[in-house]
């Protein structure tokens, strides 16, 4: 069996991972989730092993491979996308293969037509290698509908060893539980998928919902309970002026006017149409936002003299930032994953004081801990995002208390996007809590939108 290096958390989480096999690590993020998973496979000789993972997390993976095992990890690339079922079977040349959620049909799926069935769907052999799934950001998968989830279950299915990990396993509401517990292999502990709908469908029966998660596979751990010493964190409205409030006023008139036909209309096919339109439309006044708070941002960031995190959502924000910061650097999804790595060492060195981040390339797995200081200029859309991103600094390794700073835009006495959205964010974490014992959740779903849309037409109460 291979060697492995202490893990620095408390034993009984690594035993509960082995004991259960197939489980959902549930624990706050910051707590090394990714270590607890790949030393859980060492143990158990689980190997070969495929992670499934991000794609911004695929070097984070294989540094933590080498760190706390002696296992052998390969990211799979285009150059050995023919051999490496001979690497990992006949030469045994690793043990194990990290693979992004976007590439599962490129190295595992012969022919997968669209919209098709899981039993439609061919695999490669090379399938049949794997022991040990450990599926990162497993709510990723939440969605039954999409090709995803379909590759990750059929990759599973029958496998002794699965290892889901997630901070936010609901994002919507419970029905993103009843997916990721079929790629499980688990969902007949809950009577099957069918009993799962019509026995907790609708945020129906959290408590026993709740219980029988806990005892057949889910465990979660707070970081007050494994780092007990770990700082608080903080977190702060910044109430700023929009610089752009004119263009904001215009589109956000024409918002109002097709919420309000929407709130209005009887037909659903006609409704769905308009609230396409519409959802496009508080994206784009969720940016305009972002961009009329640069200015703020700017100055914040220039009044601190500590080391600062940085999280924006468009490019063009974070371009503005970059132009009057030139020295600070950035993870974004225009980085190949050298080049993010290369930023955030400098930033953890203390060679560089900012770190510029896209909510989305930089929001899960990274460790940005040579900051406590975190600022949004962009409010992310849920309130998984948030503490995602937050949990890149209020992590272990931190010895700072953490103070996460929201600019929230604002037009005199006027409430923006900003405002509902937040107000939005902070009550929806109660659904996720009450099943999982998480304070994270997300949405963007009907019910989501039509909450943000009463509040836009009716301001807040």
């Amino acid at each position: 069996m291979p060697n492995y290096k202490p893990y620095p958390y408390q034993e009984e989480g690594i035993k509960m991972t082995l004991s259960m096999k197939r489980c959902i690590n549930g624990d706050e993020m910051g707590l090394g989730k990714t270590g607890q998973a790949i030393v859980s496979v060492a143990r158990a000789n689980a190997t070969p092993c495929l992670v499934i993972c991000p794609a911004s997390l695929k070097i984070n993976w294989q540094r933590e491979v080498e760190n706390f095992t002696d296992l052998r990890p390969l990211i799979l690339t285009d150059s050995i996308k023919s051999t490496f079922p001979y690497f990992i079977g006949k030469m045994n040349l690793f043990d194990v293969v990290i693979v992004n959620y976007e590439s599962l049909r490129k190295y595992f799926v012969v022919k997968a037509e669209k919209g098709a069935k899981l039993k439609d769907i061919v695999f490669q052999d090379v399938i049949k290698m794997f022991k040990s799934v450990i599926i990162d950001e497993s709510h990723r998968c939440k969605n039954p509908a999409t090709a995803t989830a379909r590759f990750c279950m059929g990759i599973c299915h029958g496998k002794e060893y699965v290892n889901m990990l997630t901070g936010t396993p609901v994002v919507n509401d419970t029905m993103d539980l009843a997916t990721q517990l079929c790629i499980l292999g688990r969902i007949n502990d809950f009577g099957g998928y069918s009993n799962f709908i019509n026995t907790y469908g609708d945020g129906k029966n959290l408590d026993a919902l709740n219980t029988i998660l806990h005892e057949s596979c889910y465990f979660r751990r707070g970081k007050k309970e494994v780092l007990k010493d770990l700082p608080d964190l903080t977190r702060s409205k910044v109430i700023t002026e929009l610089s752009n409030q004119e263009e904001y006023d215009l589109l956000e008139s024409d918002l109002k006017a097709w919420l309000t036909e929407y709130k209005g209309l009887d037909d659903a096919e006609a409704k769905k149409k308009l609230r396409m339109k519409a959802l496009v439309t508080f994206m784009n006044l969720r940016k305009l936002s972002g961009q009329g708070k640069v200015e703020a941002a700017v100055s914040f960031i220039q009044d601190t003299s500590e080391p600062i995190v940085v999280f924006a959502e468009h490019h063009d924000i974070v371009d503005a930032l970059l132009e009057q910061i030139p020295d600070a650097v950035c993870v974004t999804g225009r980085q190949n994953a050298a080049q993010k790595q290369a930023a955030i060492d400098a930033f953890q060195a203390g060679q560089r004081r900012v770190i510029i981040c896209s909510i989305k390339a930089a929001g899960v797995g990274l460790t940005l801990t040579a900051s406590s200081n975190v600022l949004f200029v962009n409010l992310p859309w849920t309130m998984a995002d948030l503490s995602q991103c937050e949990s890149r600094c209020h992590r272990n390794g931190q010895k700072n208390a953490v103070n996460s700073w929201i600019l929230i835009g604002n037009r005199g006495d006027r409430d923006t996007i900003d405002t509902y959205l937040y107000h939005l964010i902070m009550k929806k974490g109660s659904m996720a809590n009450s099943i999982t014992g998480a304070v994270d959740d997300a949405i963007k779903d009907e019910r989501y939108f039509d909450e943000l849309a009463d509040l836009f037409i009716n301001g807040m109460k």
